[in-house]
């Protein structure tokens, strides 16, 4: 049973032929994450896409342990699963099976299935964590290893005159480190740029979720999904992330400089594969 610390949710695929009805209150519903950072709770969504979780960790007076949850019919959260971290927040210490990590800001931290044990905490109280993470199915065990920003596989891509000036870092990738399935990453701007993931691509091989934060008060990103001659927008504030079928687009726009995080899980652990739609291809 999980423990009083543990919020979850239960998120269905869709059809797209269905999607594309949806209202915005439905779309929402069914592809929006909010209130994933409330203090000193774990906050989680288990998607029926490549089951992928998505959630956070928000310790400030107490440690967290990331125990299972009903739907994993597991013993422990990392019995048949992979985990993806990476710290928005202050300093971090993840104990996994007793031996302590420190993970400080926007950095990474990849563990291996078969860990018994995963416990959040921040260093300092007044400096809190918070831990972002994305979890898949995994077949085989790998070991642990934290990535650091500077260790990051980065990708400069865009162009100012394009508003789409960025880079890429690839934090949990296979050039960094061994994984399953799971792949994740930090995506940072050029002042005055505001476009994600543009061209616009789906990569039916693989799901993915988006995590935007570092969005100004009082500010937005649209984030644009569905099949490129159906698109959909869903507004996102702060600190919310958005779930990507595989038949849908995943970019986005602010209306000020932000930074997100992107996950992936699927069929491949391929990067570059994707089935890009040109802008003046898009409906």
């Amino acid at each position: 049973m999980p423990m009083a610390h543990i919020k979850y949710q239960i998120r269905y695929a869709s059809h797209p032929s269905d999607a594309k009805a949806y209202d915005t209150k439905r779309l929402r519903e069914e592809f929006l994450i909010e209130n994933l950072f409330e203090k000193d709770m774990i906050n989680m969504v288990y998607s029926d896409y490549d089951r992928l979780i998505v959630g956070g960790a928000f310790p400030v007076e107490k440690a967290l342990s990331l125990d299972t949850i009903d739907p994993l019919k597991a013993e422990f959260f990392l019995s048949r699963r992979e985990l993806g971290i990476i710290n928005i927040g202050g300093t971090a210490i993840i104990t996994l099976d007793g031996k302590e990590i420190t993970l400080g800001h926007k950095e990474a931290l990849y563990v291996g299935k078969g860990v018994p044990k995963v416990i959040f905490a921040s260093a300092k109280k007044m400096e809190p964590a918070k831990l972002y993470f994305n979890s898949a199915p995994a077949h085989k065990e790998f070991p642990s290893k934290k990535v650091t920003l500077a260790e990051a596989d980065s990708l400069v891509m865009g162009s100012l005159n394009s508003s789409n000036a960025r880079k890429i870092n690839r934090l949990i990738v296979n050039s960094i480190v061994e994984t399953c399935q799971l792949q994740m990453g930090l995506t940072e701007f050029q002042e005055g740029s505001v476009w994600n993931t543009m061209p616009a691509h789906t990569h039916s091989r693989r799901m993915e979720a988006y995590f935007y934060f570092e969005i100004p008060e009082n500010q937005a990103v649209c984030h644009f999904m569905g099949q490129p001659q159906e698109t959909r927008h869903i507004w996102i504030q702060n600190e919310e992330a958005v779930i990507s079928p595989t038949w849908s687009i995943h970019a986005g726009a602010g209306t000020a400089k932000y930074a997100f995080i992107w996950g992936m899980g699927g069929e491949n652990l391929d990067y570059g594969d994707m089935d890009v739609v040109t802008p003046n291809n898009l409906r």
